[in-house]
């Protein structure tokens, strides 16, 4: 008896557990989604910055590919290719100077790398062949020892291997087909690193962070972020586009480790109001800043259609008449009287600027002029980059 006195009492507690339970999940999930929205638009400095002197070498060399299957240069056209390949068999012991070569299986071709910062010699990179000449394809081609060199003049790799084309192309008598560009090509760790770029980066004592968008208050963010991890004011915004790092003392002979430590950091990025136009294509891309002041909109354009519809007229019956054709016009003029006249309150966010544009029934192509009309009467507020 006393038992089950004893569970009778017990089950209201436990019913107020769970009821506890739930009100707190549901607590820790208000609060998830009231946490402000700034938090989650912050950037790690290494995704918005680079370090400088830690940079990517240009390389570029001249060469040749052979191997292809009829669709190199022809050496008529491309006297280049024929000169190259003249010398190259001289450096092979082949003489062929004065007699006239009409082989089609070799293409003249400009061979660029990107060097990556702190490579050793003996590491890989890869390569992109293009060709320079009148090839039609580059596949199957096997590219020659290839020379690249860098903007002082000085070898820094050597590339050679196969090259493998995304693209092909094919025709017959009266059809062809070509799909990519089977002219350019790529061989993956094509290239051999042979002269280092040297750079003792853990030597430095002031290191600059370099923002891809320059900008005073991203910049001055930045320093702010590393002052406050480091514990002190190590970091200096010098212009938008540098922040100015002094290594501690403790972190002499380890700037590596300070820089892992710094690019890691998260700020808020900040830019101008801008709008960018692509007029080719009619791609229009407003940034969040954008704003304008209050303005009245109107568009509308005036379309004449005239549709020509000649019909046969037939004589009657013994009118000896002849049969002719009479001309039948129609003309239609569209003068864009469905078109309103939209206001735009001042400050009006983005969201509300394009719901107000896309309220007139305003194709992408009108909305670019309509931007740059508003822009030329001072209403909006923002940058116009033209692509």
């Amino acid at each position: 008896m006393s038992a089950s006195r004893h569970l009778t009492h017990d089950r209201p507690r436990r019913a107020f557990r769970a009821i506890r339970a739930v009100f707190a999940a549901s607590l820790v999930a208000v609060a998830a989604m009231t946490l402000p929205t700034g938090a989650l638009a912050q950037s790690r400095i290494k995704d918005i910055a680079d370090i400088e002197g830690v940079r990517d070498n240009l390389l570029v060399g001249y060469g040749l590919v052979v191997g292809l299957n009829g669709t190199g240069d022809s050496l008529n056209n491309a006297p280049f290719t024929e000169q190259s390949l003249v010398a190259m068999l001289e450096r092979l012991g082949v003489n062929s100077r004065g007699s006239r070569l009409r082989t089609d299986n070799v293409a003249a071709v400009m061979v660029t790398a990107n060097l990556p910062p702190f490579a050793r010699q003996g590491s890989r990179v890869d390569v992109r062949v293009s060709a320079i000449g009148d090839a039609s394809s580059l596949l199957g081609g096997t590219l020659l020892v290839t020379p690249l060199l860098g903007a002082d003049g000085e070898i820094y790799s050597v590339a050679q291997g196969q090259v493998a084309v995304g693209g092909f192309s094919a025709q017959g008598q009266g059809a062809s087909v070509t799909q990519g560009v089977p002219t350019v090509g790529r061989i993956a760790s094509g290239a051999i690193v042979e002269r280092e770029v040297t750079f003792a980066f853990d030597s430095l004592d002031q290191v600059t962070i370099a923002l891809r968008n320059p900008d005073f208050t991203t910049a001055q963010r930045i320093a702010s972020a590393v002052n406050a991890y480091m514990g002190g004011a190590i970091a200096k915004a010098t212009d938008p586009a540098s922040v100015r790092v002094q290594v501690p003392a403790q972190w002499q002979g380890d700037v590596a480790g300070l820089m892992t430590q710094i690019e890691q950091l998260r700020v808020q990025p900040d830019q101008v109001a801008k709008v960018v136009i692509d007029e080719n294509s009619g791609i229009i891309v407003m940034g969040e800043n954008v704003r304008i002041d209050t303005v009245a909109i109107a568009q509308g354009n005036l379309t004449i259609r005239i549709t020509e519809t000649p019909q046969v007229s037939q004589p009657g019956p013994f009118s000896q008449g002849q049969t002719a054709v009479v001309p039948r016009t129609n003309i239609q003029v569209d003068k864009g009287d469905d078109r309103k006249l939209a206001v735009l309150p001042k400050g009006v966010t983005l969201q509300e600027l394009v719901d107000g544009l896309n309220m007139l029934g305003i194709s992408p192509r009108d909305m670019i002029s309509i931007l740059q009309a508003i822009k030329a009467a001072g209403a909006l507020q923002a940058e116009i980059e033209v692509m």
